[in-house]
């Protein structure tokens, strides 16, 4: 494989929001997107050689996470991503949310950004759950005096008023992604991303969420979900994305991907729930 810091496509940002002819505006847009990281590997040396090389050697090699990833998301699209364990969904999720700068190809995108990518991501485990609400909306970027306007709200959509004052160490692991999810979704946000969080909790807090995201897509939001569930996935998204091992199969409507996605794989999603 050539070495990709060659590239002559570098990576770049675009704010401005770009139109797509007889559609809505198009609120994200990818063009021939690439993200690489290079592996280092250790080869084992015997004591003589270690001696005289001085220290192990090491050798490296360079994976594409991403290569030619291309789609546009209009205003109002749920954009469902599928794939494998390592087809580069999360990779993904990290460029759409300004996180991870991929290394070539083009992403613009209008609006602000509210990632629910990982549980616990921006929690201080020693504080307790109020605090951990003030502290993760400003990791989102979210100003203190919107977080006071929402806080009721956060807490009841969490349902964790009795345990809102403990600290976070004493959460299970569906409590903290209850109130991570309380937060990012009472936020507002133009383009909400949610890599895996919506399987943690219980089914009615789980029926709870995405009933959410629903009221969320009657209010013009861009929303870019990974889950297990293509059965959720069917339900809610306008759009597909089939990611295999860093490579784009498909993009288009929903059911058309999902379809090709269950062929793919026997006929029935290897990760299904419900």
């Amino acid at each position: 494989m050539n070495d990709p810091s060659s590239s002559p496509k570098p990576f770049t940002f675009h704010e401005r929001p770009k139109f797509v002819e007889g559609s809505a505006p198009c609120v994200v847009e990818m063009r021939d997107l690439g993200v690489w990281y290079r592996l280092r590997g250790r080869r084992e040396l015997s004591l003589k050689q270690a001696l005289l090389a001085g220290r192990a050697s090491t050798q490296s090699r360079t994976l594409w996470a991403l290569r030619h990833v291309d789609f546009q998301l209009p205003e109002g699209a749920v954009l469902g991503i599928v794939g494998r364990n390592g087809a580069g969904k999360s990779t993904l999720c990290l460029v759409l949310a300004r996180i991870l700068t991929p290394d070539e190809g083009e992403a613009h995108i209008h609006g602000s950004t509210t990632p629910l990518l990982t549980l616990g991501s921006g929690f201080h485990q020693e504080l307790s759950g109020l605090d951990n609400i003030y502290i993760y909306s400003a990791y989102l970027g979210t100003p203190r005096q919107v977080v006071e306007q929402k806080l009721e709200q956060i807490v009841a959509f969490s349902e964790l008023e009795a345990f809102i004052d403990e600290p976070l160490y004493t959460y299970s692991s569906g409590m903290r992604a209850r109130l991570g999810f309380a937060i990012a979704s009472a936020l507002d946000p133009e383009i909400m991303i949610l890599d895996e969080v919506l399987g943690v909790g219980d089914r009615e807090f789980r029926a709870k969420s995405r009933a959410r995201i629903l009221e969320m897509m009657r209010q013009s939001r861009v929303i870019v979900i990974v889950s297990h569930s293509l059965q959720f996935l069917r339900r809610i998204c306008t759009h597909g994305l089939w990611l295999d091992k860093g490579q784009q199969v498909a993009f288009g409507k929903a059911e058309e991907v999902f379809d090709r996605y269950m062929a793919a794989t026997g006929g029935a999603s290897p990760d299904a729930e419900e």
